[in-house]
């Protein structure tokens, strides 16, 4: 877990700074629930992308994977039960006119709102948390899908809408993947893609945005098997959260108590994370029986069962769901990444000491930002420096160095200011390791290698400094 408390603010403002996150539109004053990622940000996703696949996909003989449309007939989402069950309550402050999802509001005031059927009502004493008036509207349900048009004409029967979840998209398609990739039950079908959720009070930063990234995987498998393959699952995905530098530590399981299961379900458990503003969950697991494709088959009309040739038998199958979303790992990694550190000045063996949020640095000490991404996950992998921008002999060597690497890796090439301040650089973005090329690497082809997190700097030959990299990045 990481030991330095990182606060909201100050990761916003070092994403922004560094090219990680945007606000989306910020020119024109943004547009909330939307975010940009910058050329930092994006290559932070795209390795969490990677990572998912690879081990979820390309490593294994029994899962494939799909690339869906984001928008789709109208009665996939009608079959799935968004239209007419996906929704938040949403209650309006009447004197600031500022609007609020009920439950978390009574959340924030330390109550809970009233279910009675399919009807909402607050507690006793709740306030706006913006003005503080407790003229407040009956809460009502909010469909959360965003409605769009196909063709030219916007009436009902062009309505369509944009996809809420990945996964239905892989319900829709499981006869046809199936047909085709030659897979036997068990296997899965993954997706990785855009989904978008009309949020009633998006907040957090990124964590709840109206436009995000999923990464879900439907396991098929034989009735009767779910409770295996569901603790099967919820272990392999803890153990991924730890291949991308998520220690076990800062995980917690929330496991489901009966009554909190939706009403097909047999086993449902969150992996949470201890956000700056609390614990949140990354991923969902879910048992969710044969519900999906069970609706699917029902407003269809298409048969959804599987036949087992081997056994004679003939069923549709039941899945387990692990449901995770790229924008709120990325955000788990950057909280989990960052830290402050005060080390004496001019000595960069000495002693690294944890900072204080919020405060100065001691006399004779400097502070440094570092972000200590995974090697597995950090945006840039390797930075090459010339000692001396000066002498063309050592910019020759570095750029032949870089340009070698950079077929392998994204690294950073840089040639501005005193190599001290190019090592501050490279820190405050992660960059794992630094090369230094000096004049004696024009004698003796050596480098120095330096540590990111220990600071911690080695000569290497280049022939030997390549193995490594490759053994520790690839």
């Amino acid at each position: 877990m990481n030991p330095y408390k990182v606060t909201l603010d100050s990761l916003a403002s070092l994403c922004k700074r560094r090219g990680f996150i945007f606000q989306s539109s910020e020119i024109y004053g943004g547009i909330n629930g939307f975010w940009d990622y910058g050329p930092l940000g994006c290559e932070l996703k795209r390795n969490i992308r990677n990572a998912w696949w690879k081990d979820v996909v390309q490593c294994r003989d029994d899962v494939v994977g799909l690339d869906s449309s984001i928008i789709m007939h109208p009665k996939i989402w009608e079959a799935s039960g968004h239209i007419g069950g996906f929704a938040d309550p949403m209650v309006d402050c009447k004197v600031c006119k500022k609007r609020f999802r009920a439950d978390q509001l009574c959340e924030e005031q330390g109550a809970k709102l009233i279910t009675e059927g399919s009807t909402f009502r607050l507690p006793e004493g709740m306030k706006c948390s913006a003005c503080g008036s407790k003229d407040l509207t009956t809460p009502k349900a909010f469909n959360l899908m965003f409605k769009t048009f196909v063709g030219p004409v916007e009436d009902e029967s062009a309505v369509a809408y944009l996809r809420p979840e990945t996964a239905q998209g892989i319900f829709a398609q499981f006869t046809n993947v199936l047909s085709t990739s030659r897979q036997k039950v068990p296997f899965g079908i993954a997706q990785i893609g855009k989904a978008f959720r009309n949020e009633i009070n998006p907040r957090n930063y990124t964590f709840r945005s109206r436009e995000f990234e999923q990464m879900e995987l439907e396991f098929f498998i034989k009735p009767g098997t779910d409770a295996e393959w569901h603790e099967y699952w919820v272990n392999e995905r803890l153990r991924w959260y730890g291949s991308i530098g998520l220690p076990a530590d800062s995980l917690t399981r929330y496991v489901y108590p009966k009554e909190e299961l939706a009403h097909y379900a047999s086993a449902c458990v969150d992996v949470m994370f201890a956000f700056p503003f609390g614990v949140q969950e990354l991923e969902g697991i879910a048992a969710r029986g044969n519900f999906d494709l069970s609706r699917h088959q029902e407003f269809s009309g298409k048969p959804q069962d599987y036949f087992n040739q081997e056994t004679n038998e003939k069923f549709i199958p039941h899945v387990v769901e692990p449901s995770a979303g790229v924008d709120r790992i990325a955000l788990a990694l950057l909280c989990n990444a960052y830290r402050e550190e005060w080390l004496p000045k001019d000595n960069e063996a000495a002693e690294i000491i944890l900072a204080e949020p919020g405060k100065q640095a001691p006399a004779g000490y400097e502070a440094r930002t570092v972000m200590g991404f995974a090697p597995r996950i950090a945006p840039v992998k390797v930075a090459v420096f010339p000692l001396l921008k000066n002498k063309p002999e050592l910019v020759e060597k570095a750029r032949s160095l870089f340009t070698d690497y950079r077929r392998y890796w994204p690294c950073f090439y840089d040639v501005t200011g005193a190599i001290g301040r190019r090592y501050r650089r490279q820190d405050e973005i992660g960059t794992p390791f630094g090369v230094t090329v000096d004049f004696q690497t024009l004698q003796d082809d050596t480098v120095t290698l330096r540590d990111r997190d220990t600071m911690k700097q080695e000569r290497l030959k280049i022939v030997d400094l390549g193995a490594f990299l490759h053994k520790t990045l690839d």
